[in-house]
C-alpha cells in the first residue's frame, strides 16, 4: 500500500524520491501539469491514487518524439490520455474569431517564436 504522494511524479527522479520502481497508471495530458482541482488530469490522477494506484504524469509531450512517452517507463496497467482543459478551437481563436497569440495552458507561451506545445497551434 502506498500513501498519497505530495506530488504526482513527472520524471524518473521524482519516482525515485517516492521509492517507486514503476507507475501503475500514467496520465498523458495536452496541458501543463498543475496539481489543482481545476485541472482534469490532477483530479483523475488523485482519484486513481486514492484507490491505491501509483500514478505518473506526462504533461505536454512532444507528440513527434517517442522519448517523451517513454519518460516514466511502461505502466503496470495502462496509459490514460486527456486532451486538456480547453477545446482546441477555443484555445486557437478569440471570441472575435481572431487567432490567439498565446496559449493559456502552457508554461512557456510564444517566446522567441517557440510556438505552442499544442500540435494545432
Amino acid at each position: 500500500m502506498f500513501w498519497p504522494a505530495p506530488f504526482l511524479p513527472m520524471s524518473r527522479e521524482e519516482m525515485d524520491q517516492l521509492g517507486w520502481d514503476s507507475c501503475d497508471v500514467i496520465v498523458i495530458s495536452g496541458d501543463a501539469y498543475v496539481d489543482h482541482p481545476s485541472f482534469g488530469m490532477a483530479i483523475v490522477g488523485r482519484m486513481l491514487e486514492a484507490q491505491g494506484f501509483r500514478v505518473g504524469i506526462i504533461a505536454q509531450p512532444d507528440w513527434s518524439n517517442k522519448e517523451d512517452f517513454m519518460r516514466l517507463g511502461k505502466p503496470n496497467l495502462f496509459f490514460g490520455v486527456t486532451a486538456g482543459n480547453m477545446d482546441s478551437m477555443i484555445n486557437r481563436y478569440t471570441a472575435d474569431r481572431k487567432l490567439r497569440h498565446d496559449d493559456a495552458y502552457t508554461a512557456v507561451t510564444w517566446v522567441a517564436n517557440a510556438g505552442s506545445r499544442h500540435p494545432g497551434l
